[in-house]
This record gives C-alpha cells, structure tokens and sequence, in this order.
C-alpha cells in the first residue's frame, strides 16, 4: 500500500464531506428559520455515520450545533 496515496485520498474524501455537508445543514437551517419551523435560537443534535465499502466499520458521531 501506498501510505501518501492512501492518505491524500482519506483527506480528500473528509474535505470533500465537510464541505458538502455544511453547505446541506446551513440551507436547510436557513430554509427552517425562513419557514418559521426554527428561530435561531435553537441547539441542534447532528449525527454522521461513516460506512466504507468492504469494510466492517460503522462509526456514529454524534455532536450539538449551536444556532446562537
């Protein structure tokens, strides 16, 4: 295995989520604020779950996101 590949395409992978799944939380906070469904002052609980094909790994994280 090539250890600099491996980590390179770890990281893009993680960027890339990172990046795609803040984009997704704030329009659908905003959508919610805009809707009246939420007002901002709210704490949200997030969970992501890792699942990598082939591998026996399913790993849960669970963390609160702050509105104010």
């Amino acid at each position: 295995m090539n250890e600099e590949a491996f980590n390179l395409s770890v990281r893009k992978f993680l960027k890339h989520f990172g990046i795609t799944a803040q984009r997704e939380i704030e329009k659908s906070v905003y959508a919610a604020i805009n809707a009246g469904k939420l007002k901002g002052t709210e704490m949200l609980m997030a969970r992501a779950r890792l699942e990598i094909q082939g591998l026996p790994m399913d790993l849960v994280i669970e963390q609160e996101i702050t509105l104010a």
